[in-house]
């Protein structure tokens, strides 16, 4: 049962009703505040939504010292939001609004019935009793002093308060309402805003044949491992899946690796990762059937045979090795271990899971207020951190949009 909340008096703005908008206001509400939250969707949560057409990754279950390395360079600023918010603090929170998880066999928290719609109804519900009040199809265009003004069907609207919490996104999904527009109005606000960029995404290759698209895009390389080494010698390996796409590569493998073959992009126009096709096997397995006598047997039947290259895994080979190398059976060998992959640009940012970039954490305190505007604070994926798929986004999401609330509150000297 929801306990009483005793009005405090205050006034709250939260823009933005995504994971970390909410959150936001369930900490002001719950303090007593009066919360107005402003979406420019005609719903909010419409992106924790569409996360959930999979199976709701809501966390992960690794221990929290090791969770907290998954947000690389910006671990410092995410490590004191996971400590009020973690993983299990979240499955606590999910249970609370009568949604019980599991962990999965890979560690990833779900809800047990794998859905995002009943925990958004029975939050919603929660925030609708604690007072909170839903302004829909308003996007937020400008501030004036302490005036913000938004566009709505029935023409402009502005409002004040004591307080403000953005909560705006990043700058991915843009149907969804990530669509980054408030950078420009933050900008000439005086706030300093790291570029957005694709975070989790896919990238173009040089050039795939056409007989290569249009016959395997689409199609998962499965049980392979990618490898890459930056220009400082940062290296990632990791074995999983993915899938080819018309135009080069996507998918939970790539996506794992995105960050730093996005930047090495960035600095050199090109990344060149490592393909292991048969990572169970050893070197020295995979060289030894290759030169083993085939008889009259095609090459392609003896790849197949004797060590189960077909499919994607044979046409990869196909695409990528000249004749020579395929008469090399050392050279051949070497390719199925380790196939260089050379990729130019990463797909566009509104195709990416989430994006990299935002509000910079020099313009921000501890509590997450921004500095330039005093009483107003962000939260969520507008800051300028990024993370893995696995649940780090989300939780963390969630865990800044509770820290910027009790940052109002402390403000307001609640």
């Amino acid at each position: 049962m929801q306990k009483e909340v005793k009005p405090t008096g205050k006034t709250a703005l939260v823009i933005g009703g995504g994971p970390a908008g909410l959150m936001a206001a369930e900490v002001l509400a719950q303090a007593g505040v009066a919360v107005q939250l402003f979406d420019a969707m005609p719903s909010v949560g419409r992106k924790f939504l569409l996360a959930g057409k999979g199976g709701l990754n809501l966390t992960h279950s690794e221990p929290a010292e090791l969770f907290t390395t998954r947000f690389g360079a910006r671990q410092e600023q995410v490590g004191p939001w996971l400590q009020d918010l973690g993983a299990a603090q979240l499955r606590d929170w999910a249970k609370e609004l009568g949604v019980d998880t599991f962990v999965g066999s890979s560690g990833r928290v779900f809800p047990t019935d794998m859905k995002s719609a009943p925990l958004l109804r029975a939050w919603l519900h929660r925030l609708r009793v604690a007072g909170v009040q839903f302004h829909m199809r308003h996007r937020w265009v400008g501030l004036e002093a302490n005036t913000w003004r938004f566009d709505t069907p029935k023409g402009p609207v502005q409002a004040t308060a004591d307080a403000v919490v953005l909560a705006l996104g990043g700058g991915s999904w843009a149907r969804l309402g990530s669509d980054g527009a408030w950078v420009p109005l933050l900008q000439a606000a005086g706030v300093p805003v790291v570029p957005l960029l694709p975070a989790n995404c896919g990238f173009d290759v040089a050039g795939w044949t056409e007989h290569f698209s249009s016959r395997f895009a689409g199609q998962p390389f499965k049980t392979v491992a990618l490898s890459f080494t930056n220009a400082a010698g940062d290296t990632f390996r990791r074995q999983g899946e993915f899938v080819a796409t018309a135009s080069g590569i996507e998918g939970s493998l790539v996506y794992a690796a995105s960050a730093l073959v996005r930047d090495e992009i960035a600095l050199n126009g090109s990344a060149t990762v490592y393909l292991d096709l048969l990572p169970a096997l050893s070197a020295e397995r995979v060289l030894a059937e290759v030169t083993h006598p085939r008889g009259t047997r095609s090459l392609s039947s003896h790849l197949k045979s004797r060590l189960g290259l077909e499919g994607i895994k044979a046409g990869i080979l196909h695409e990528l090795l000249d004749k020579a190398s395929f008469q090399n059976p050392a050279a051949l060998a070497a390719a199925i271990k380790s196939l260089p992959i050379r990729l130019v640009a990463t797909r566009p940012i509104d195709e990416a899971i989430s994006s990299a970039g935002g509000v910079a954490f020099e313009a921000l305190n501890a509590d997450l207020m921004l500095e330039p505007l005093p009483g107003v604070f962000a939260a969520g994926e507008m800051l300028d951190w990024e993370a893995p798929t696995g649940g780090y986004l989300l939780t963390a999401s969630m865990a800044s949009g509770q820290r910027a609330g009790q940052g109002v509150l402390r403000f307001l000297g609640l």
